[in-house]
This record gives C-alpha cells, structure tokens and sequence, in this order.
C-alpha cells in the first residue's frame, strides 16, 4: 500500500535528499572530509514498524546550511523495499512517528500551528490531506483489542479567580518577584534584571527558569482512562501519590504502574529530598540501598492498587507477558549497581533475575507475542539486540550486534519483524529490518549514498589493553585520511564527557574531522564509562583525574610506541569531563604539543554554585564542597595553573549552564598571565550541547576551529590555512 493520496505530492524524488542540498560546491570523491561535507549527513532516528510489518516510518534529520538550523520530517519506505517517502510537510518539522494498534493512523510529534498540543495525525485507511490531530484517539497505553488507553495525567486544578490589580504583570518573568521574596521592584515598569529566589533557576538548554509566583503545590499524576472513539477520560485515581509508566495488560484487565514504596504523598517526598539535601555528608545515611518505589497493579477500571512485591531499588521499562500473567521489568538495586532484568507473576511472589552476573546492563524490553523477552544493550563501545534466557540459568543470546551502534528497536504486531538504526565508524546512520530472530539483515534507507561515495571515511583499530589494577580498558585508533605504510603522523587523543558516557562503533564527525586532516585520532572508553558494569562506571567515585588518567595516558603510551605515531607531535581534546580531564592533564605532563580543552570545570567550588547539576559532585565527590572542601580543591585543575606549559583552545558557550564560562575565563587569564600560548572562542547562542545540537554554522565553526589549531601545532600548517 502506497502513501495516502494526498500525501504524494509531498514525496521527494528517489535521488533526492530529505533537505536542502548544501550551499557550498564540493569536488566530487573519493576525497578526505571537507568541513561542509557535515552539512551533508543524514541522521535517520525513531523507527517504527506500522502494525502488520509492512511499513516502517521514521525520523529523518538533515541540517538546511542556507537557513543555518537542522530540519526533521517523518519518512516511510516499505520493508519488501524500495524508494522511501517523505510523509510530512517540508515547511514544518516533524519527529516521533507512531502507528495506531489498528494501522489506521500514523501519530508525530510537531510544533506545527494551528492545533492543540503537539501530536498529529495522518489516517491511512482512507483517503487523506494533510495532518490532523484525532481528539478521539487517545495517546497511551493500549491493550491488544486497541479499545482504550491508559495514560497519566495531573488531577485538574481548581482555580480560583484573583482578585486586584498585578502589578508586576507586565514585567519580564524573571524579573518579577517570587511569592516569598522579601525585596520588591521600586519602580515595576523600569526593573529588567533577574530576580532569584529558588535553588534551580537555569537549565542548560532552556536558561533562567523564573520562580514561583504562588506558594509550593503538588499535582499528583494519576491514571486516566480513554475509549477510542470517544473524547471523555475517564479519572481513574485521586491519590496524592504520582503514578508512573503506566502499562495496560494484553487482555486489557490490569494496569501496572510505578509508584512510591510506601505511596506517600508527592509533598510528604519532596519535602523529606529537600530536607536530606540540606543535610552535611553522611556514609551510613547516603550510601545506604533505598526502596524509593515499587511495581503496583490495579483492576483497569479503578479500584485498590496492589503492590506486586516489596522489591528493593528502583523499577522501570515494564512490559506484560503476552499471556497477562506475568511482569517483566528493569530493575536497578541502587544507583551503583547494574541493573538487571526481572520477572515476576502479576499475582506476586519473588521477581526472577533473568541476566545473573552478565557484565552488561539491558535498554529497553519488548516482550514479543511469540513470548521471547528481547531487549538492546551496549556491550562496550558497541551495542547489540539480544534475547533473555526466562530461565534465567544463560547468558542472554545475541540477535544482531557487530562492531556498530544500534539504536530504536521496533517489532510488528506478530512478534516477527524488527527494525533498528545502525551506524558503524565509516557510515552515518541508516535504517535496517531483520527477523526478530536477527536473521536475513536487509538496509532499507540509503540517505547517506551520496556522501559516503564522495568522502573517504577513516575506519579505526579496536583494542584493549590493562591498567591500574588489571582493569580491562576498551579503545580504538583511527587512521588518518591516507595513511601510508612507513610515514610517521601525528595523533591527538579524545577524551568523551559525563564522565558516565561512552565513545563507540559509530560514525562521528569529530573524528571524522582531524583524521581528515592527516592526523591519529586516539579515543578510549577509560574507567568511569558506561556499558561496562556499575561497577567499572562508579570506580572513579571521589577519584576523578586518577586512575582514569592512568588509564588515558597508557593508552597514550601504547600508541606512542606505534612506528607509524610522530609521539613528538601529540595532541588531546575533550569536552565536559573530557574538558576537565584535558585542562588536568595541561598541569601534570608537558608530553602533549598542544590542547584544546571544550565545555571545561577549571574550579570545582565555582562550578558548584555556578552549575544546574550540583547533584553530581554531591553523589561523585561525597558531599557538597563544604562537607569535603579538600577533596574539591584537590580535584580542581586551577590549583595548579602555574605548571601549564603547553597551548590550550578553549572553546566556550555563552549560554552553557551545565559548564559555565567562568571556569574558562579563569584559564584562560591565567595561561595568559603566564606568557602559555592560549585562545578562547566563545559561541553565542549556544550552550552546552552547542557539538551535538548546536547551530549548525557555529557548529562547523568549532569543527574548523580544532582542525586549524592542531594542523598549526602538530603539522606546521600556517595559521587558518588547515584543509575545510
């Protein structure tokens, strides 16, 4: 069945691809990367396999160069094959595809005006024209039949009409004084600044977030119910508890959700967080396993909730048996062990440990109707689909993996067809469908054809060597843009962020853009990373720039020793974490020809107050600054500034409220101080995701700016001269 008919005109060409081509003429290939060649990629993300296996619709993502912004539409291609088909307008953008349990609609996500809300809708069961939102097709939890859905909601606010003039209506949100605020504007019409009050007010990516007008107020999320076809719901609890992920039974009799251990109130808990929070360091009090929430079941049209079993730590990613006896779900002990998949009868009893001991941790389940239990996992820098033993007595079975990144997994309706992402080191993302068996692997999207013919994409060597205490550390090199046999080249190491992030068996432009430079490019996933265990990613807890620098220069040595490696000439980078660990490294060793450090925390008790996430230095350095002040000051790399020798970039987001800019500002007045070659770019507009989702201009304009720094200090490259 092809696309409804009015959705035709929308389709591009088969050759086409999904956005503006790139404003800038580029020789044709085989040829190293050019800087506009990123303009060029396409992300393709969110697959889903419409009901009866037919279809797969997704989100296809491409930077528009002339307009300087990333665009995203819905696309659809057949799994027999062929061409795939733009399925929503060029003008708006679109994202999130979902089929209707019937196959009668495909739901998106869009900012498009005209509406209420962000969902809409195309019908496939007849003719259709553009978009529309379908008030009677409610957006939740479905049984198989498809006859209703569950969903959360708050309770509706009584509200109550105030009485007298505002005057502070027509001030800028965060200039307006909060309920509780002792000082008030002398003049409201002539007061544009910010006023706080509250703890958090900013957030990285969304700015200052104003405080509250009216005192504190709770609005518990409770379970609604919706019949299809009609636009009534139908309130199903009035609790002063939050549900969450709620999740309908095959056979459309229960529900289950998360909700608090003890179903206390959403102020008793909030309440007791913040009255913990203000509370000095304590091992025994923090460090303790906590049973924050429990996994409940409930009768589908109201009733008593019941808990399914007292189980300690947190649950998520529930999903029924197809039979509606049985509960699986992903269940962590607490924050420092690895979580684990379990299964439990919906009547209770003791829930099952499906994965044991295996080293890795599972993503998100799907319990097909065939009765597998599948699920996606990184395993390492790569990641895999695999299958649970429901024994619980093997190791979980490999469907599909190899040295890539799979990302998305969708099954039909029968249980028979899965559909993914997958990208590897030298091709951008495409979408793929297999058997849920992993079997007959077919690529149905061929977005990045074009590009990938043009650029030669450098691929990397994998290895893995021991560090401090035999700990088993995952890395790769990769080859410059060509490599000769018998020329020696220079190599920069990438440091990732988080610290709890992970590099990986995918495509990625930075790399891509120094290896298309002539350079090594060495990335490692040291202690500290992710798909490894909890206990290789908290073992640097109160250790940061320990054994994981350890880790980062051995396999600096290991690479240096290479006859192909220049180790005169060596650079490193890094962003976030990567951004403290390359300012770190700049203090102990003058091995590197030059750094450039992104995103960087130069002083931990600045950061602190200064941050939107003050929760990670109380969890990773064991309390606030006050409570552990030596462990701060003896991690911050400012406090030994006066031993840099080595040139430093520093790049800098004007908006960045994860990573604030004084940490940079700080570096870079004392490299300057000291007569080390420094400079600092600061990005407008942006924060601290300006690499990944940035402006695209600004954007290339770092990618450019890296190159050009280390093609002048490890090639000799004249100043601005390096390749674009």
């Amino acid at each position: 069945m092809g696309a409804p008919s009015a959705m035709v005109a929308q389709q591009a060409p088969a050759a086409q691809a999904p956005a503006a081509q790139a404003a800038t003429k580029l020789p044709k290939g085989p040829r190293a990367m050019m800087l506009a060649d990123w303009y060029r990629v396409v992300n393709v993300s969110s697959p889903a396999v419409s009901p009866d296996g037919k279809r797969v619709a997704m989100t296809v993502t491409k930077a528009v160069e002339a307009e300087n912004k990333r665009h995203s539409e819905i696309w659809v291609v057949n799994t027999a094959g062929g061409e795939a088909q733009r399925w929503t307008s060029p003008s708006t953008e679109s994202s999130n595809p979902r089929w209707s349990p019937d196959g009668k609609y495909l739901f998106f996500t869009s900012p498009r005006a005209g509406g209420h809300g962000s969902t809409w809708a195309i019908r496939l069961d007849q003719p259709s024209g553009e978009a529309t939102q379908v008030s009677t097709y409610p957006n939740g939890s479905m049984p198989q039949s498809g006859a209703f859905a569950v969903f959360t909601e708050p309770a509706r606010r009584d509200t109550m009409a105030r009485t007298g003039a505002n005057p502070f209506a027509r001030m800028q949100p965060m200039a307006k004084p909060t309920f509780d605020a002792i000082t008030r504007p002398v003049e409201p019409t002539r007061f544009d600044g910010r006023h706080v009050t509250d703890m958090s007010y900013k957030v990285n990516g969304v700015g200052f977030v104003p405080g509250r007008a009216d005192a504190r107020s709770w609005r518990p999320a409770q379970l609604w119910r919706q019949t299809v076809g009609d636009t009534a719901k139908q309130q199903l609890t009035t609790t002063l508890y939050s549900h969450r992920s709620p999740e309908v039974s095959p056979d459309g009799k229960w529900i289950a959700f998360v909700a608090d251990a003890r179903l206390r109130s959403d102020s008793a808990i909030d309440l007791e967080r913040d009255s913990l929070a203000r509370l000095p360091y304590n091992r025994a009090r923090d460090e303790v396993d906590r049973n924050d929430n429990d996994l409940y079941v409930m009768a589908s049209t109201g009733g008593t909730p019941r808990k399914v079993r007292e189980w300690m730590g947190t649950e998520s990613d529930i999903t029924w048996s197809p039979d509606s006896k049985q509960l699986a779900f992903v269940g962590r002990p607490s924050r420092t062990k690895s979580a684990r998949i379990y299964v439990v009868n919906a009547t209770g009893g003791a829930p099952r440990n499906l994965l044991g001991d295996w080293q890795f941790e599972p993503g998100s389940l799907s319990w097909l109707t065939t009765g597998n239990l599948q699920f996606a996992a990184d395993i390492g820098g790569r990641s895999a689909i695999l299958r649970a033993d429901m024994s619980g007595k093997s190791a979980p079975q490999e469907l599909v993996g190899g040295r890539r990144q799979l990302r998305g997994a969708s099954y039909d309706a029968a249980g028979k067809l899965l559909a993914y992402t997958a990208t590897s080191m030298t091709k951008p993302s495409e979408l793929f469908v297999a058997t849920a068996d992993g079997l007959g692997e077919r690529q149905l999207t061929h977005f990045n054809d074009e590009v990938n013919q043009d650029v030669v994409w450098s691929d990397a060597e994998r290895f893995t060597y021991k560090s401090v205490g035999n700990m088993e550390i995952e890395g790769w090199l990769m080859k410059p843009y060509g490599y000769s046999q018998g020329k020696k080249y220079p190599m920069v190491i990438y440091i990732h962020g988080g610290p709890h992030s992970a590099y990986g068996e995918g495509w990625f432009d930075e790399f891509q853009n120094l290896a298309a430079q002539g350079m090594f490019v060495l990335f490692t996933n040291p202690r500290g990373s992710s798909g490894y265990g909890a206990d290789f990613t908290y073992s640097t807890r109160g250790r940061w720039g320990m054994e994981d620098y350890e880790d980062l220069m051995k396999s600096v040595d290991i690479v240096a020793a290479r006859p192909d490696v220049d180790s005169t000439k060596m650079g490193a980078t890094g962003g976030s974490y990567g951004g403290f660990m390359t300012t770190w490294m700049a203090t102990k060793t003058d091995r590197f020809k030059a750094i450039q450090t992104d995103r960087t925390i130069t002083d931990w008790t600045y950061w602190y107050g200064s941050s939107d996430a003050q929760g990670l230095t109380e969890f990773e350095f064991y309390g606030k600054p006050w409570d552990n002040q030596a462990l701060y000051d003896t991690l911050s790399p400012i406090r030994y500034v006066q031993k840099v020798k080595t040139p430093m970039l520093l790049v800098q987001s004007e908006e960045d409220h994860r990573t604030p800019m004084g940490s940079a500002e700080i570096w870079y007045m004392s490299l300057k101080k000291q007569g080390v070659p420094v400079e600092m770019v600061r990005y407008p507009r942006s924060n601290h995701d300006l690499s990944r989702t940035g402006e695209p201009w600004l954007l290339v304009d770092r990618l450019g700016r890296i190159r050009q720094w280390f093609a002048f200090w490890l090639q000799g490259v004249k100043a601005g001269a390096a390749a674009n």
